[in-house]
């Protein structure tokens, strides 16, 4: 291995790992004027889908960046329900199921006056999702992606970090302003750094089976859905990748179980009810865990998505549970890019994120115990015993399974009160899954409303800070002048007393994240509330 010229290259912000994590960030940061590179070391993305459920909170997240559109065409054929079915077999009883729309259904708006969000979520796998965003990222102004390009060390420094990296059989050195791991459970980063993961290390084990198998999509045309419990053996979830032949059997096993001598051509046979005609086009054995790491920053190095957290994929949360870490920390290094806010900011980052990941990792842990608690064995019994088994389960599955399907708290709920940037939070209990209350509160994210012009009140958020006020109180000319003195980007947006119940104060100011960060009435102070925000009474991160 040889070694490129001295002269090493200077960069705002290096992120490792082109992932959804990884490339949301550096989508958003570029967007927001910060120069940002990617290095990502493999040359090819996984061939096994991963997760295949993109939230309602990182799809607004995408509505921002432009992406909602292409993501939500992508996927399953836009007439192809969504709905959760369960089953004895494929080709066997019906349990229960959960309606969902297809893609088209929300396209076309329907029902959209009671949406809790502008964008629901959507069902697309990995292996489509990590596409679109590396394309958006490719034609983004002051963002680079680099594959191939593998990080080999990091020596920390107070005023910055050099990054050693290798790529075609050299190495070279990168000088950056900071350094963001989102290079997922076996992180180069977090290992460089030392910052191990604590919590379970083993929930369940499972054994996915990708397949294309035309039959099999002939059997699910029958009634189709997006994904099919099924309880053989093992319980299996099938899922439809692309609505016609491709499909990924997940199966779940005790976390003590050996799985190297299940044979995946078995368990597909078992999850249908019968032999089918397929293919296998990969096979993965792995252990579903609920770990979170120490700490998700040393100096100027921070960690974000499956490198500072890994669970049990109950709804795809982790993949969507990263996205919201870059859509936090890529406000704040952007604040710190531009000299609005002190680097001070940056401590908020952990403070913020790591206790969302320390309650998503233990509300998903529940969610999996419940769901893969024993099976009763007398759903495949036939006759009255059978007809008793079958119905009390589905009352199980009733209560078990439709909130980890919609999972408005997780999307919504999930909020920064305790945050030194917050001010006026009140003490919350933990994130629970389904639970969400439709109004603005110090924390949490501005709740949406349809706006007389057609826009959600989110897409009339400026970029960076927003003053709504919800009547003529309030001097926006102070607040401006006030943002204008600290250098603080602020749109005022003047709403409709129309949604007293969802905006119940004179002002809120609402942070780059759509989160709430202040509310009040007229009178406040604007430079004492503005320089709070944005961390001016904060301690300098330890190096």
């Amino acid at each position: 291995m040889s070694r490129a010229g001295n002269d090493p290259e200077n960069i705002s912000v290096l992120v490792v790992g082109a992932g959804p994590t990884g490339l949301t960030l550096g989508i958003d940061l570029a967007q927001r004027g910060v120069p940002c590179r990617i290095v990502e070391a493999t040359t090819e993305r996984p061939v096994n889908p991963r997760c295949n459920t993109t939230s309602a909170r990182s799809m607004e997240i995408f509505r921002r960046l432009g992406l909602a559109d292409d993501v939500r065409r992508a996927g399953l054929p836009n007439d192809y329900p969504t709905s959760i079915q369960y089953r004895a077999t494929l080709q066997g009883a019906e349990l229960f199921r959960i309606p969902f729309p297809s893609s088209g259904e929300v396209l076309s708006g329907a029902g959209r006056a009671q949406w809790p969000t502008p964008e629901p979520q959507h069902r697309i796998s990995q292996l489509y999702l990590e596409p679109i965003l590396e394309r958006h990222a490719h034609r983004t102004p002051g963002l680079t992606v680099e594959r191939g390009c593998r990080l080999v060390d990091l020596r920390r420094h107070p005023d910055h970090v050099e990054a050693i990296v290798e790529s075609g059989g050299q190495t070279r050195m990168l000088h950056c302003e900071y350094v963001v791991g989102c290079d997922g459970a076996h992180s180069a980063v977090r290992r460089n750094l030392g910052i191990r993961y604590h919590g379970v290390e083993a929930l369940q084990k499972f054994v996915s089976t990708f397949v294309r198998s035309a039959e099999l999509g002939r059997l699910a045309a029958r009634d189709p859905a997006w994904t099919y419990w099924t309880f053989g053996r093992g319980q299996s979830s099938l899922i439809a990748i692309d609505g016609h032949d491709r499909w990924l059997n997940h199966v779940a096993f005790d976390p003590d179980h050996d799985t190297d001598d299940e044979d995946p051509e078995q368990l597909l046979e078992q999850a249908v009810g019968g032999p089918i005609e397929h293919e296998v086009l990969g096979v993965v054995r792995w252990t579903g865990r609920q770990l979170v790491a120490e700490t998700y920053q040393q100096g100027r190095v921070f960690l974000a998505g499956d490198a500072a957290h890994i669970w049990i994929p109950v709804g795809g949360f982790g993949m969507n549970t990263g996205i919201q870490d870059a859509i936090t920390l890529g406000w704040m290094l952007a604040a710190v890019h531009h000299g609005w806010a002190p680097p001070e900011l940056l401590n908020a980052y952990e403070l913020e994120r790591k206790p969302i990941g320390e309650q998503f990792a233990a509300a998903v842990g529940r969610a999996a115990r419940a769901s893969f608690a024993e099976v009763p064995a007398g759903i495949h019994a036939p006759g009255e015993a059978g007809d008793r088994a079958r119905s009390e389960f589905a009352r199980r599955l009733a209560t078990t399974e439709p909130q980890r399907y919609s999972p408005d708290g997780f999307s919504f709920g999930y909020h920064y009160a305790n945050s030194p940037l917050v001010l006026g939070g009140d003490e919350q209990a933990a994130v629970e899954m389904g639970a969400y209350r439709r109004q603005a509160r110090p924390g949490f994210r501005l709740p949406h409303v349809w706006l007389p012009d057609g826009r959600s009140v989110l897409d009339a958020l400026g970029a960076d800070f927003t003053l709504i006020r919800t009547g003529d109180e309030g001097d926006a000319g102070a607040w401006s002048a006030a943002a204008a003195e600290l250098g603080i980007p602020l749109t005022v947006l003047d709403l409709p007393r129309r949604w007293p119940e969802s905006f119940p104060s004179e002002l809120i100011l609402v942070r780059p994240d759509q989160h709430v960060a202040w509310m009040g009435a007229a009178g406040t102070r604007p430079g004492d509330v503005l320089g709070a925000v944005i961390g001016r009474r904060l301690v300098s991160p330890a190096s």
